[in-house]
């Protein structure tokens, strides 16, 4: 639903003229409710599904620590979508995912009511699901795993979990606020009544900014998995990859007001600013020992790796631009144009969403016991990676020469572009029914895929594909390094493991033969 709002969206503004939309508010309900949805019931849901289906398997444990917590947490999920979707037909939200007061309070209709009651249980989800995950990661590790024998998912997933549970109750005190001013004559955020519209502001950023790595963290995580088994090199630098990942847990939350540059108090610009740009100091390190990890390996450009490389290049574009608009001179002169909605999907779709892919195409065998066809995932791939490209690169030039986001009708001197972005962003749509043919058809006529198609070292790939009920039979035995490839040590461990499961690895590689692709 989210991704047909999208195309929407770029339908309308193939023209400078309001003309698929009846009205500038129909306009605003789309990318209100688009944004919504892809943050909140795709991205995020997303990530917690992997975690909660790979963090017990590469633990080594049965379960989740809070099975039926687990359990509530996900059912929480589709009565919020359907709140949300119920909007429309009490006159839908349309102040924008941020839904700043007053826009929120005075001038939407009972939709944004609606909206607010389903961030809530979205949030309520988040949370009982991070609780979950911390107190699994922490006390369900199996004997010989410590906390620096981790798989860096596991890491990743520990940080996200952190930052959801110390931020998220912050958005749950202001959506409250917001609903009481709607339903119960409260002016928390009317300044003619004593309230301030800077406090939604400042609550609902220090909330969502620590978001954004809600939703990148896990991607890292991703990353750093499909990176070092189809390089089958170590992982480099894993002690700083990990411990970058709670750093940026850490420095995210002083950073949310450099979303407010333009309204803030001018004396504390500055300090915003740097702490802005110091958190791209921990994401530096990630990006450079990536590198390192892929620099001199036996790279397999299977689908997975190809979306993970995807992920790194675009996500390097996102965070140069994000350093771009941590200066307090260029955020402001960029301020709500459409080079701030490049920066952020360069980062969620670029980083957040070539993660999901690049998961889909490393875990799918092990979740169904088939491979996906490689052929229409590489097809995939590019259809996504250049239909990005051209609806996202040419929104830099359309934001730096001042085209402002979140209009139905815009200046005529910017059509060209617009049309190029939006034909482009329909050829990103159609790329998504590659994934989804390639997903159901699998199931049923993919190759069977063994236990550990890939020879990876972690504890998820030394069981059966997909695993019994709980997930181990007996006590898996976890090697003593999970990213230690190309050792014979791993080599005797890869083989043990097969012989005890059957069947050899089936690497899927046109070109490479299976001893030569797996390093080992």
């Amino acid at each position: 639903i989210a991704g047909a709002l999208a195309m929407l969206i770029r339908w309308e503004l193939l023209t400078p003229q309001t003309d698929l939309m009846a009205s500038g508010s129909s306009y605003n309900t789309l990318f209100s409710i688009h944004g919504t949805m892809m943050i909140f019931t795709w991205i995020v849901p997303m990530f917690a599904g992997f975690g909660n289906y790979l963090i017990p398997l590469q633990l080594g444990a049965k379960d989740m620590a809070f099975p039926w917590l687990n359990a509530f947490a996900f059912w929480l999920i589709p009565p919020a979508g359907l709140l949300l979707i119920l909007g429309w037909f009490v006159g839908p939200a349309e102040a924008g995912w941020t839904s700043y007061p007053p826009l929120s309070t005075i001038f939407s209709p009972d939709g944004q009511t609606l909206w607010a009651l389903s961030i809530h249980l979205l949030g309520l989800s988040s949370i009982l699901g991070a609780i979950n995950f911390i107190v699994t990661i922490k006390n369900m590790r199996p004997a010989g795993m410590g906390w620096f024998q981790m798989p860096l998912f596991t890491w990743a997933i520990f940080a996200t979990s952190i930052i959801v549970v110390l931020a998220t109750p912050f958005l749950a005190g202001a959506l409250t606020l917001l609903i009481l001013d709607r339903v119960a004559g409260t002016t928390f955020f009317d300044a003619n009544n004593g309230g301030d519209v800077l406090l939604w502001q400042n609550i609902f950023w220090f909330y969502s900014h620590p978001a954004v790595y809600i939703m990148v963290l896990p991607g890292f995580g991703v990353l750093s998995e499909v990176l070092s088994v189809h390089s089958r090199k170590p992982i480099f630098g894993y002690r700083m990859i990990a411990l970058s990942s709670m750093a940026i847990a850490i420095v995210g939350f002083t950073v949310w007001a450099h979303h407010m540059f333009t309204s803030l108090q001018p004396e504390l610009r500055i300090p915003f600013m740097i702490t802005s740009m110091i958190i791209a100091v921990p994401t530096g390190i990630k990006i450079f020992s990536w590198l390192g990890t892929i620099w001199g390996g036996k790279l397999r450009l299977n689908s997975a790796m190809l979306f993970a490389l995807g992920f790194l290049s675009l996500f390097v574009i996102g965070g140069i631009t994000g350093v771009m608009l941590a200066s307090v001179p260029v955020d402001i002169h960029m301020h709500d144009t459409y080079f701030v909605v490049t920066h952020f999907h360069f980062v969620l779709y670029g980083g957040s969403v070539f993660g999901i892919y690049a998961g889909i195409y490393h875990w799918y065998p092990k979740i169904t016991g088939r491979l996906l066809n490689e052929r229409l995932g590489k097809l995939h791939f590019v259809l996504t990676y250049l239909g990005f490209l051209g609806t996202f690169l040419p929104m830099h030039i359309l934001g730096m020469q001042g085209m402002p986001r979140r209009v139905a009708e815009y200046d005529p001197k910017f059509q060209d572009l617009n049309v190029l972005v939006s034909l482009s962003s329909f050829v990103l749509g159609i790329s998504t029914f590659i994934l989804l043919y390639n997903m159901v058809v699998s199931i049923y006529k993919g190759k069977k895929a063994g236990a550990n198609p890939w020879r990876a070292l972690t504890l998820e790939w030394q069981t059966t594909s997909p695993p019994p009920a709980y997930n181990f039979v007996g006590d898996p035995i976890p090697f003593e390094d999970p990213y230690g490839y190309g050792t014979e040590a791993s080599k005797a461990y890869l083989d043990a493991m097969e012989a005890r499961f059957g069947g050899k690895p089936l690497i899927v590689e046109q070109s490479t033969e299976p001893e030569q692709a797996s390093g080992d």
